[in-house]
């Protein structure tokens, strides 16, 4: 592919909710501009950015794709990312690299909730902004309702810069407000026709809003906007490309990406319009001394890139995407990883279009590309010129929310879960997977039900492991609740010397986590040097308990008497005299089983307020306070709940919010277990022994 400079580049984000049609507006944007011979479909399996087996199946983006084209004279680096919250890793690496985000909105279903996420994030990361109303092809589609949602969630700064004009139903033609030029199409093919009279009063109203919006961007403009004087067409032009770059004007577009309708007008305005990589793509970054650098998108300043996006196959091997923000990335570099310290060596540098590689001899500021075979290298790694090391802000994925238990369907395959896995975690930040030292299972955490089974998929297709997920054990504990004293003796001859210990033990509850040992032995009864023993029995016997086999907390342990033989006496003889002590014992103190607890914190839509709590109800928690929570709109729930009962927490706060809650869920202590939960907690122990 041509190289092109900086102040040629536009990186383009598209997010938004799913079914708003991101992938079918890249595609429709790829075969106009002629860098696809036909216009895939998302139904059929066939576009460019949804290339992989799992997004071909499911018929929407799981990762992130990256698809440049040309349109006059620009270089566009379009990328594609998902819209689906369970696949958000994707969503954040993608916006990370950009500098415009490009919001396509349903026409009939109208503003959702994922382009209000696309539209924060965008904000909050001083990104441009262009909503595109799609599907206005369909039944039930309605621009100008669209457009008042729009302006009603993202306030004024919302203006149209193209508008249809509907009759019988249908759309007529499109007026491009910018150039006041009416296109009709037919077939994909504009056709420049007059402004028809009846479109008057839109154009108005438009036009009014426009007027408006550019005012506000400039004195000189707001003067002649009240002196009554018309803008021109390069005041006009001026005036939304600066709003759009200071982030006081968000416009707006229409068409059918399936039609081909209205693309080529977004096309032109995204060429015109908003700011290149050379005026937006530079960014503040941290060198070593901690202190903060301005990098500009300059190609002839030392070399300052970052990673973004990792992909790990199995057969290709790894592959780094990279966006340059200043200098240039070549194959003869040897860059300083800021993170490791360490010089990488750049393996074949190339263009990336969906699933297509092309070579190139370099990647230069402001652009993006992906480097092979960077062993060392992850997601988030600044790489830089020697001279001038420093570090890029690294992307803030959402941290997992929804874990199961990773069983193996065929045995001798951990070895490949192991090394799958990791290849994922690599690709994958917002995937996690370790081994629960107290349950012993191996634990996959991710976003949703549908992460987990894309993993699931992955490694069975790419790794050759097939898994099972399962509900994960709960770690409980076992305490008692009344002081006893018994005793243990263990007494063994057979022929020679034998096995003799006996102590006097008493079992009371205490406030720890960790067993507390004390001896108040009198007149040698049980002789100093077996003391020790005595205590590493009564350790070893706590680790499992007498009613399911969990954990014993809370205990104290004192010895207070025994006896001794002066041959057959030994550590091992009061060790195991411990043990039978504690199991002779515990039964009688009254035990009982324990249940984590955890600390949650929710923020949660206020209407969706009481949902919430009566859910929470339902799993045994108890509210601790509410609080008006920093995001608009929004209430934060803070409670305490049973671990065990918040398996599922993640699908059913996304059921009720449609995506708008988010929570943290963080253990904190161990309560007793409610009496008539008691049984089915012991009988589920018990069947797991057996099972094992």
């Amino acid at each position: 592919m041509k190289q092109f400079k900086s102040d040629k580049i536009k990186n383009v984000a598209l997010a938004g909710h799913g079914g708003g049609g991101k992938t079918s507006l890249a595609e429709a944007m790829l075969f106009i501009a002629g860098a696809s011979d036909r216009l895939g479909k998302v139904s059929d399996g066939n576009t460019i950015c949804d290339f992989d087996a799992e997004e071909i199946k499911r018929k929407a983006s799981v990762s992130l794709s990256i698809a440049p084209f040309i349109w006059k004279d620009t270089k566009i680096n379009l990328l594609d990312t998902p819209g689906l919250f369970d696949f958000a890793a994707g969503f954040y690496e993608g916006m990370r690299a950009a500098e415009t985000v490009l919001i396509p909105v349903s026409a009939r279903s109208g503003v959702a909730f994922g382009a209000e996420k696309a539209y924060k994030l965008a904000r909050k990361t001083n990104k441009n902004k262009i909503f595109f109303v799609n599907k206005l092809d369909s039944d039930n589609a309605d621009f100008f309702k669209v457009l008042n949602q729009l302006r009603s969630v993202f306030g004024s700064s919302v203006c149209p810069l193209v508008v249809p004009y509907i009759e019988n139903e249908k759309v007529s033609c499109y007026i491009d407000l910018l150039e006041m030029q009416a296109y009709k199409y037919n077939n994909g093919k504009a056709q420049k026709i007059d402004i028809p009279a009846a479109a008057s009063d839109i154009i108005e109203t438009a036009l009014s809003d426009l007027n408006e919006a550019v005012a506000e961007t400039d004195e000189a403009l707001m003067d002649k906007f009240f002196s009554g004087e018309p803008f021109t067409k390069e005041e006009l032009l001026q005036g939304v490309s600066n709003g759009i770059k200071a982030n006081t004007l968000a416009p707006v577009f229409c068409g059918s990406a399936l039609n081909l309708e209205g693309i080529d007008l977004l096309m032109n305005a995204i060429v015109s319009t908003i700011p290149s990589a050379a005026e937006h793509a530079g960014e503040i970054a941290v060198d070593q001394s901690g202190n903060n650098v301005e990098i500009k998108c300059n190609e002839n300043d030392p070399l300052a890139a970052f990673i973004f996006k990792t992909v790990a196959d199995p057969f290709v091997g790894k592959l780094s995407y990279f966006k340059v923000v200043s200098g240039k990335l070549t194959s003869d570099l040897s860059p300083i990883n800021s993170r490791t310290e360490q010089p990488e060596r750049l393996g074949k540098i190339l263009f990336v279009k969906g699933k297509k590689q092309e070579d190139s001899d370099c990647i230069v500021a402001g652009d993006i590309g992906a480097v092979s075979k960077l062993s060392e290298a992850a997601t988030g790694d600044s790489f830089c010129d020697p001279k001038r090391v420093v570090s890029f802000k690294t992307i803030d994925f959402p941290k997992p929310c929804l874990s199961m238990a990773v069983t193996s369907k065929s045995k001798g395959d951990e070895g490949k879960i192991s090394q799958g896995m990791r290849r994922i975690m690599d690709e994958d930040l917002t995937v996690n997977f370790e081994t629960n030292p107290e349950t012993k299972q191996q634990i996959l955490s991710g976003l949703g039900e549908q992460h987990l089974d894309v993993v699931c998929s992955k490694m069975k297709n790419k790794f050759g492991a097939e898994i099972q997920l399962a509900t994960p054990r709960v770690a409980y504990r076992e305490t008692i609740r009344k002081k006893v004293k018994v005793q243990g003796r263990h007494k063994k001859q057979s022929g020679g010397s034998g096995q003799f210990g006996d102590v006097w033990i008493e079992f009371e509850p205490c406030d720890t986590e960790d067993m507390v040992f004390e001896e108040k032995v009198f007149g040698g009864s049980v002789p100093k040097n077996f003391f020790p023993a005595v205590e590493k029995g009564l350790r070893e016997a706590i680790q499992s308990g007498v009613l399911a086999g969990y954990p014993m907390v809370g205990l104290k342990a004192t010895l207070v008497d025994g006896s001794y033989h002066p041959v057959d006496s030994n550590e091992q003889s009061f060790r195991m005299a411990a043990h039978l002590a504690y199991k002779a014992g515990i039964p009688q103190a009254s035990p009982t089983l324990l249940e984590p607890i955890g600390s949650l914190k929710a923020v949660i839509p206020d209407a969706n307020t009481g949902d919430v709590m009566g859910d929470l109800n339902k799993r045994r928690g108890r509210v601790l306070g509410m609080n008006q929570s920093d995001e608009e709109g929004s209430t934060e729930i803070e409670a305490e709940v049973p671990m065990s009962e918040m398996h599922d927490f993640a699908t059913a706060l996304r059921s009720i919010t449609q995506g708008r809650g988010r929570f943290e869920f963080n253990f904190v202590r161990y309560e007793m277990l409610p009496s008539m939960l008691e049984a089915s907690v012991i009988e589920a122990a018990k069947a797991l022994k057996t099972d094992e």
